[in-house]
Formats: structure tokens, C-alpha cells, sequence
């Protein structure tokens, strides 16, 4: 039996892959302090679970490919308060932003094509761009000098024939870096030169800690045809388990094509629009409740790391990450000693090893990154455990 050398190609989760030692490790009784997926806490709104409650309909049948209209209006109006005009027709509703991507990469790579990607970057990246036979080609950033690299020479530096499209998160996972809107526009301009699509995973847009304003890389009209917006409801409203996304981009032949897809997993789950579409009337207090307890618990980690012998990270200004540089020779071999070997007053943690964030070989061995998605008590209790693991780890290895 054979497989196919694409599917060989992808690794396994750097946030998920030790999930059966972490099995093994509550079945011993051992608390687990999980800071390797990025799954919030906070409560998903009520209103979600009214609609699923009262929908009921004499047969749930399929919805429409492109989206159910209700939730597709309901997305268009969040986007015009962001001062960006969107039609249905621009909308595709996905499972979540993760089929998003993958409906995106089909529809504009091919074997060989290439996609720049700053890195450290999500590492589900990996599995959307080479299962279409694309290509990841790193832009390197470094700590040091916060992440950084809306930069035009080292753009254009990566862009060669093959390159098909520039990705990035804002606000950025692993790094908490927030772009402003000179940084986008560097990175617009560079797309609109060479022709490429320019995607803007936007999913933690919400979630800024400077008062920064609330940006997309959807407004520049002057590139209409080169941007990708991709967005969903799993992080802006704590409700991952919706897998609800969409991909918004007013280039019709890419939505031509990217609908040829949709149609062929015939539609997303239609009761979950349907509850989706209530989420967007949401007040502004949930956002900014939601928000400022992100800030508290960015503040607490972002303390407690600066403060081991050692450590080395950059202060995440967005979303609910950040990568750390660790004193320990490999963060994978450390994470699995610490599900296997390792427990604090009863409890270990789980982080996300950083190799997977890059595409770069060898680089992210002494990495991590850590989801601040527990309450401020946990992540205090987490860092102790994290601090006394370290200790004990490299005293082992002398």
C-alpha cells in the first residue's frame, strides 16, 4: 500500500502530537496546565446556544454552499463598520478559517508554486500549502528585534517565479506581532508590484492590547484583486467548536474557483450558521471584557518568563500567544519528558514545541510557544510548574 508523497511530506501538530502522553499522564492522576492549544476559556456567548436550542426545522437540510445569507449579511455589516464594503458574493462560508485556507490553496497553487510566510508561523500552514503542492518560503524574523518583517527588501528579496502569494497573520500567531497600517501597506504595495495574492489571516483581529485600530488587509482598494481575507468565529467569539470561517476576497475568478469547492463538500453545518449569524450582534463590551482579561493574563505570563534565568521573548502586542526561547537543548524531547517523567506538586504542562513554527531546518529546537488561554491564577500555578521542570530537565542532561 502506497501514500501519497504530499501526505508524507506533512508532520504531525506540534500543539496536539503528544496528546496520548498527555492521556497517559492524567491517567497517573498528574493535573495538566494545557498551554499548547490556543482554546479560550472564556465563555462562549449564550445567545449561541439559544438559537441551536430554538432552531428546529422538520428537516435539517443542507445550506447553501456558499453560506447560509443571514450569517453572510451578518459578516458584511461587521466589515462595513471596519470601513470595508463587501457584497454576498465576496463571502464564502467555510468550516472554520482552517478550510478556508485549504479551499484557498487549491484554488492558486501548484506542485512547486511558493507562498511567503514570516516565521515563526502557525503550523497548520504547513499542511494547507504542501497538501496543494505548494512550497513555504520563510521569511526569517527574530526575536530580538520584536519579530518584525513588513519589510520591502526582504519581501522582494523571497519573490521569484514561483511565487504565488505573501501569508500572514495579524494579529500573529505564535508572536503576537500587530502590524499597523504603514506595515500593511508595505506588504500591500509589494503584492500589488508583483502580482501576487497577499492573505490575511485575521482571525485574532479583536484581540490588541495597545488601543490599536481594528485593521484588514481587505481595505486597500487599490489591490481588490490581490487580497484574501480569512477569518472565523473561533477565537473572536470563544467558539472554536462552531467551525465557522470564511474566505472574503472581491476577486471573482478566485471565488469562481474556490466555489467549485465548496460546492464539492456540498455546504457547512447548517444549524451551526444558523446559531453563528446571532454572534454578530454582540455589544462591544464583550470584546472589550474579553480583551482586557487577554491583557491581564499577557501581562502575568509575559512576567513570569522575563523573570526565569534564561528565557528569552518579545512582548506579544495582539492575539493570545507567545514564543520563548527556553535554556533547554529540545523543546520536543522537553515536552514529552514532562508528560512522561516529570510532575510538580501533582501537575505538569503542556506547551507547543517551536520547531514546527518555522520552515527553516534546525531552527525553533529551543522554542515554545505558550497559549495564555487559562485564568491568571492557573497561568501563575503553570509557570512554577513551567520554571521547576526546566531546572530539574537540565540537571538530568548534566
Amino acid at each position: 500500500m502506497k501514500f501519497s508523497e504530499r501526505i508524507n511530506c506533512c508532520s504531525q501538530s506540534p500543539m496536539r502530537k503528544f496528546h496520548s502522553d498527555a492521556e497517559l499522564a492524567k491517567s497517573r492522576g498528574i493535573k495538566i496546565y494545557q498551554l499548547n492549544i490556543g482554546q479560550p476559556d472564556i465563555l462562549t456567548p449564550q445567545s449561541y446556544f439559544e438559537v441551536i436550542c430554538n432552531s428546529i426545522q422538520p428537516t435539517l437540510a443542507y445550506a447553501p454552499s456558499p453560506g447560509i445569507p443571514a450569517l453572510v449579511s451578518k459578516m458584511i455589516r461587521y466589515y462595513k463598520e471596519l470601513g470595508v464594503d463587501y457584497t454576498p458574493d465576496d463571502v464564502l462560508i467555510t468550516a472554520g478559517g482552517s478550510e478556508a485556507l485549504s479551499i484557498l490553496m487549491n484554488c492558486i497553487l501548484d506542485p512547486g508554486s511558493e507562498v511567503i510566510i514570516p516565521e515563526p508561523f502557525y503550523p497548520n500552514y504547513h499542511a494547507f500549502i504542501e497538501t496543494a503542492g505548494g512550497v513555504i518560503r520563510p521569511l526569517s524574523t527574530k526575536v530580538e528585534e520584536g519579530y518584525a518583517y513588513a519589510d520591502k527588501d526582504k519581501l522582494e528579496t523571497l519573490i521569484n517565479p514561483n511565487t504565488r502569494a505573501i501569508l500572514f497573520t495579524n494579529p500573529g500567531n505564535p508572536t503576537g506581532v500587530v502590524l499597523s497600517e504603514p506595515q500593511m501597506r508595505v506588504i500591500a504595495d509589494v503584492a500589488k508590484e508583483h502580482g501576487l495574492f497577499v492573505i490575511g489571516d485575521e482571525v485574532y483581529r479583536e484581540f490588541v492590547y495597545g488601543g490599536e485600530q481594528l485593521l484588514t488587509i481587505g481595505m486597500y482598494e487599490d489591490i481588490a484583486e490581490n487580497a484574501v481575507v480569512i477569518d472565523s468565529v473561533s477565537k473572536r467569539f470563544s467558539a472554536c467548536g462552531a467551525r465557522i470561517g470564511a474566505l472574503i476576497t472581491k476577486n471573482k475568478e478566485l471565488r469562481k474557483n474556490a466555489l467549485k469547492l465548496c460546492q464539492s463538500r456540498l455546504s457547512v453545518a447548517t444549524q451551526n450558521q444558523i446559531a453563528a449569524a446571532a454572534l454578530y450582534d454582540l455589544k462591544q463590551d464583550y470584546f472589550s471584557d474579553a480583551r482586557n482579561e487577554y491583557k491581564l493574563r499577557r501581562d502575568t505570563i509575559y512576567r513570569r518568563l522575563l523573570a526565569m534565568s534564561g528565557v528569552v521573548c518579545s512582548e506579544p502586542k495582539g492575539a493570545f500567544y507567545v514564543m520563548a526561547k527556553l535554556p533547554v537543548d529540545n523543546t520536543d524531547t522537553f515536552q514529552k519528558w514532562l508528560l512522561t517523567d516529570f510532575q510538580f506538586n501533582g501537575a505538569t504542562i503542556m506547551v507547543a514545541p517551536g520547531a514546527g513554527f518555522y520552515a527553516t531546518p534546525g531552527m525553533g529546537m529551543d522554542e515554545v510557544r505558550l497559549a495564555y488561554v487559562l485564568c491568571v491564577e492557573e497561568i501563575e500555578t503553570a509557570m512554577d510548574v513551567l520554571e521547576a521542570g526546566m531546572k530539574v530537565y537540565n540537571q538530568n542532561q548534566n
